[in-house]
C-alpha cells in the first residue's frame, strides 16, 4: 500500500501552499487538521500529517510520536518512511479508518498530556 493516496498528496501539498503563503503574510501558521495518520505495525510510532512543502514534497510536517514518550511537532521525510522495514517485511502504513476531528494544535496538547497520540 502506498503511504498517500494521490488525494491526500494534493490535499497536503495545497495545506503546505496555504501554510506558506501565511507566513509570508504575517508569520504566523495555520493550524490545520492532519490529513493523514501513519502508524508503525511493530511498535508505537505514528505520524499525523497536516502538509508537505510544496517546493520539497517529500517533505511532510505534523504531529510526530517515535513511541518515546515526547511526540513533537516537526518535519519527516516521506522516503524516509517508506523505506523502513521492519520484522518479516512489515512497513510503516497508512490508517484507512483515520479521520481528524480536531486540528494538529489539539492532537498535539493531547499527546503532550498522554506522552504519544492517541488518534
Amino acid at each position: 500500500m502506498k503511504l498517500l493516496t494521490e488525494t491526500q498528496r494534493e490535499e497536503l501539498i495545497a495545506n503546505g501552499r496555504a501554510n506558506a503563503e501565511r507566513i509570508a503574510k504575517d508569520g504566523n501558521t495555520l493550524d490545520l487538521k492532519p490529513v493523514v495518520k501513519l502508524f508503525c505495525p511493530w511498535g508505537e510510532a505514528t505520524w499525523l500529517l497536516t502538509e508537505l512543502d510544496p517546493e520539497d514534497p517529500d517533505l511532510a510536517f505534523g504531529l510526530c510520536d517515535l513511541g518515546m514518550g515526547s511526540p513533537e511537532l516537526g518535519n519527516v521525510l516521506i522516503s524516509e518512511l517508506e523505506s523502513v522495514t521492519g520484522p518479516g517485511g512489515l512497513t510503516i502504513e497508512r490508517d484507512v479508518f483515520f479521520r481528524a476531528t480536531d486540528t494538529l494544535q489539539t492532537y498535539a496538547a493531547e499527546a503532550r498530556r498522554h506522552g504519544r497520540i492517541l488518534a
